[in-house]
């Protein structure tokens, strides 16, 4: 069942609407069963008993057309006859016809009036007609097809409506899936914010119409209970002749009918359905109102999981914003360039981050951190923030990497987190054409340091992690970067990434050393995209950790004055 198309289930519906109306009276449906009597009296042997015991009536009709003999079953069913009546008369005259067409296999018709002929003796080449009631099986039938094509729209209604977890889109499919299948035209509205309602106008074989507009609740008896009450009321009648000609879509015509269905979800109102059917159509019977409820409610389920979604991914866009490894660029004559990827394709944030805060005035020292977190995720992107921010806090003390380290393990300790980290301080200033550093090493990976000739020396710095015991030490060493010449500060998540030819094997620290040495001289931006392509190229499809990645260079070419 396709949107866009008038589903056979609107058809259905209709269709048992009008047996609805009529109440099923004077249309008995017959499947007509014959059978040839030859010179035997029904009435003895084994046809004769045959046909008394008959739980159907049984009628036998001469070569004349006229009413010979019946079973007892017949009084039941007929209105007492005469003997000697014509079939068309009393019976059907679609019967008669098959009758003087001399038919021998079973037909089908509808007989209006119920009669039954008198006894009598037939004649030679009798025939005798089985009557077999099909109305209620008929009517069976059709409501056993309500039933299977309603499971099926239902069915693809929720595929529909499930597969975005966008609000607008799925406001778009309730009224597409509404005017095609239940009505001529649908509206969606959202719950109103303010004096504007948001709506979604979709006409039967037309394009889905978005539109914002300054109404009145009132204007629709039942609207407005259907978007600020919850429990909400039940699906209201709406008169045609009070319906505004805002909610009714350019062209439609004169609207026969009209119901506003409310959208309930996630304990609160979600919107409300406006229904409208032209006036050639059916009115909405009281089959079709009860399904109508019933795709209302799957559509306000799904219009509410749509809006959680949002409000939550503005939520997580709100508190991850800050936790986002920041863009680095040049600052006071020193590059700074930084990659980060996180373990996940699906998060943007994990337990690797680094941070650079540029010095006040020119000529003083500029302070960089990178850091690892114990685990992955959400969790350690938590601690991460924690981290970032009392560092933030300790700006004024950044001449002093101990000093920090202590008090940032006092924070952690005093924290309900349980989880340690690594870090390095970096802390640069240029002098002249070099670029003075000052680094300390908490139990992270050493600072590479990628001189001119291609030569990978380790800085001289180590210490404790924090967050675990109760003192830190570190020592702190000051390493010069003459132009050209960088250091690169990295995550484990580098070194310890599986991968290769096997699948297993490490990237490792000579491995990364090794592409350092080919990478002399170059720009810090490209240090920090050769080495995240290379790991990328060396895992594969393989699961990693975080991976964190910041190049400190002094520029080939640099005013000195």
């Amino acid at each position: 069942m396709a949107v866009g198309e008038h589903c056979r289930l609107c058809r259905v519906l209709e269709r048992v609407a009008c047996d609805d109306q009529s109440g099923g009276e004077g249309s008995a449906g017959a499947v007509v069963s014959t059978s040839e009597e030859r010179s035997t009296r029904l009435a003895d042997g084994e046809s004769g008993s045959a046909m008394r015991a008959a739980p159907s009536p049984v009628i036998v009709v001469g070569q004349n057309g006229d009413l010979l003999e019946r079973n007892k079953t017949t009084d039941l069913v007929f209105i007492a006859v005469r003997p000697g009546v014509a079939l068309d008369d009393e019976v059907a005259s679609w019967l008669a016809e098959v009758q003087r067409a001399n038919a021998r296999q079973p037909v089908r018709g509808q007989i209006a009036r119920r009669s039954s002929p008198a006894p009598a003796t037939p004649p030679d080449d009798a025939m005798a007609w089985w009557l077999l009631d099909e109305t209620m099986e008929q009517r069976t039938t059709r409501l056993l097809e309500v039933e299977r094509e309603r499971t099926a729209f239902l069915a693809r209604a929720s595929t529909l409506l499930l597969s975005s977890m966008n609000l607008g889109r799925c406001m778009e499919v309730t009224a597409q899936l509404a005017a095609e299948c239940l009505g001529d035209a649908a509206v969606v509205i959202h719950p109103p914010k303010g004096t504007t309602l948001t709506t979604v106008t979709c006409v039967r074989g037309g394009q889905v119409v978005r539109d914002t507009v300054a109404a009145d609740l009132a204007s629709i008896p039942g609207l407005d209970v259907a978007l600020t009450w919850f429990p909400p009321a039940p699906l209201h009648r709406t008169d045609p002749a009070t319906v505004p000609d805002w909610i009714v879509p350019a062209g439609l015509g004169p609207i026969g009918s009209a119901v506003v269905v409310p959208l309930r979800g996630q304990g609160m109102p979600s919107g409300a359905l406006v229904l409208l059917r032209k006036s050639t159509r059916a009115v909405f019977s009281e089959n079709a109102e009860t399904f109508v409820q019933l795709f209302a409610a799957h559509a306000g389920a799904a219009m509410a999981t749509a809006r959680l979604h949002t409000e939550q991914a503005s939520i997580t866009e709100i508190l991850t914003r800050d936790l986002v490894p920041p863009q680095l660029h040049e600052v006071d004559g020193i590059e700074f360039a930084g990659g980060y990827q996180p373990s996940a394709t699906t998060e943007r944030v994990g337990g690797d981050f680094y941070d650079l805060h540029p010095a006040g005035t020119a000529g003083h020292e500029s302070f960089l951190v990178l850091g690892d977190v114990c685990g992955k995720g959400l969790e350690a992107a938590v601690v991460t923030g924690k981290i970032r921010n009392t560092l933030h806090a300790l700006l004024p003390l950044a001449h002093n990497h101990q000093r920090i380290l202590t008090m940032l393990n006092s924070a952690l300790l005093g924290s309900h987190h349980t989880r340690f980290a690594t870090l390095v301080f970096a802390s640069a200033v240029r002098e002249g054409p070099d670029v003075r550093l000052r680094l300390t090493n908490a139990g992270h990976l050493p600072p590479l340091i990628v001189r001119n000739d291609g030569t990978v020396d380790e800085a001289r710095t180590r210490g404790r992690l924090v967050g675990v015991l109760p003192t830190v030490h570190a020592n702190t060493t000051v390493v010069r970067l003459a132009p050209g010449e960088s250091c690169l500060l990295y995550t484990d998540g580098i070194t310890e990434a599986k991968g290769g030819p096997l699948g297993e094997a490490y990237f490792g620290e000579q491995r990364l050393k090794d592409v350092l040495s080919e990478c002399a001289g170059i720009p810090g931006e490209a240090i920090v995209e050769r080495v995240h392509m290379l790991a990328a190229e060396w895992i594969g499809d393989n699961q990693h950790d975080d991976i964190a990645v910041l190049a400190i260079t002094a520029p080939r070419h640099q005013d000195t004055r």
